[in-house]
């Protein structure tokens, strides 16, 4: 980060704290940074302190600022790669996306024409709320990067997703936000495996995602029968939060769609939880347009007429359940007048692997189809053995981790993309 300069808004959290310990990790890989200190920031961290760790004069009033005659706060906003909001509350994040300057930190944020960071930190029933919800979904609508917060205990003794995440956490987001990185990442630096199909196509030798927008759908979904029971698909999610996570490392903007998994969100990816097949339509909806979306999602095929109440056993025979089949997620995207340039899908078989996977490919209408063959063990182990399909033929990996995985597939989605574009997720 030699020569990047950093603009940090502390909110009024008591997680202020930890935004003393992002300064020092943020000077140690080379970063410049310049702090605000909001009112409430300041009841928690002292001014002097973050002056001292940033050697950096710190701001904290509007009013304060010696040059306003050349609009100071302007000037503020705009002299850094990246504006850190750390921590987010939801206080700010409101202010945020409702336009409000009441104060120096909203004002810069309000003025910037920087991309923006954002880790929130709040009690998790401040984070649950739907307020909170929409505003995140929002932030993330603008081109804001929202981190996820960490589950465990509050300082207010109760327990759950709204701890800010730790710096070393925080750190990595930053250090793979594109607004960072003085150049595209190579993805041939991903692997050695880079070579001949699986290698980028330009003449540099160097191709990245930045500029992209690509959509990522991963995990199950499961869909209710009653409140303790549900009908769902086997899936760790593992493939597909790497396939996110490579994709960031290139450099694209990743919106993530995930189901119901317990995995931590790859850093600079933005996520977006869900639950049903309907829940993961309608995100997927609101994430559109994209330059690409990666289907790994494995999504139940029908949902149930829902009770409220648990259904009991009743000794004779089981309860006849209505099925209505979910919508076909890959084959609906193949057909939107909003279809992204680059569909790939994903296929889990049991038999002639290669066979129903060109099928299914045929059928539905994506670009590519990533298929494994699952009777195995697979499903949660941190390997996988894939086939691509595409127009031209059929290309089959040696087992690798789902890392590299994902990454040799990022190779392919990033010569196959080419370079960059007009920023808004539209090809060219």
């Amino acid at each position: 980060m030699q020569g990047k300069r950093i603009l940090l808004i502390v909110g009024g959290g008591i997680a202020a704290y930890k935004s003393c310990e992002l300064i020092r990790l943020l000077r140690k890989a080379g970063a410049s940074v310049t702090c605000v200190l909001t009112k409430g920031g300041a009841q928690f961290v002292t001014p002097m302190t973050l002056a001292a760790l940033s050697e950096n004069e710190v701001y904290t009033s509007l009013w304060d600022l010696k040059n306003e005659v050349e609009m100071g706060h302007i000037q503020l906003s705009r002299q850094s790669d990246l504006v850190v909001v750390c921590p987010a509350t939801a206080d700010l994040m409101a202010k945020m996306v409702a336009g409000i300057a009441d104060d120096l930190a909203t004002t810069l944020l309000l003025a910037t024409d920087k991309p923006v960071l954002a880790a929130p930190a709040m009690n998790v029933r401040m984070w649950q709320h739907e307020a909170t919800v929409r505003n995140v979904a929002q932030l993330r609508r603008d081109g804001v990067t929202v981190l996820e917060p960490d589950e465990g205990e509050m300082a207010c003794g109760e327990y759950g997703p709204g701890r800010l995440p730790e710096p070393e956490a925080i750190l990595q987001a930053i250090l793979t936000h594109p607004a960072v990185r003085a150049e595209p990442v190579n993805v041939l630096s991903f692997s050695t495996a880079a070579k001949g199909k699986d290698a980028p196509s330009t003449g540099s030798g160097r191709a990245g995602l930045r500029g992209r927008h690509v959509i990522v759908t991963a995990g199950p979904t499961h869909e209710p029968i009653d409140p303790v029971r549900v009908l769902a698909n086997r899936s760790s999610g593992k493939q597909g939060f790497a396939v996110a996570g490579a994709l960031a490392e290139a450099g694209a903007r990743v919106t993530l769609v995930a189901g119901p998994v317990s995995l931590p969100t790859p850093p600079g990816v933005d996520r977006v939880d869900v639950e049903t097949a309907l829940q993961m339509q309608r995100a997927l909806d609101a994430a559109l347009p994209a330059d690409a979306a990666v289907m790994v999602a494995a999504v139940s095929d029908w949902r149930a007429d829902s009770s409220p109440r648990k259904i009991k056993k009743t000794g004779g025979a089981p309860p006849q359940l209505a099925l209505v089949e979910n919508p076909d997620l890959l084959a609906e995207l193949a057909s939107s007048a909003r279809r992204p340039r680059l569909l790939i899908g994903f296929a889990a078989e049991t038999e002639d692997v290669v066979e129903n996977a060109q099928a299914k490919r045929e059928r539905k209408g994506c670009d590519w189809i990533v298929a494994n063959d699952v009777s195995g063990d697979v499903m949660g182990s941190e390997t996988n053995s894939v086939h691509l399909i595409t127009a031209e033929g059929t290309e089959s990996w040696e087992t690798l981790s789902k890392t590299e995985v994902a990454r040799r597939l990022t190779r392919r989605i990033a010569a196959e993309l080419g370079g960059g574009n007009d920023g808004e997720g539209n090809a060219d």
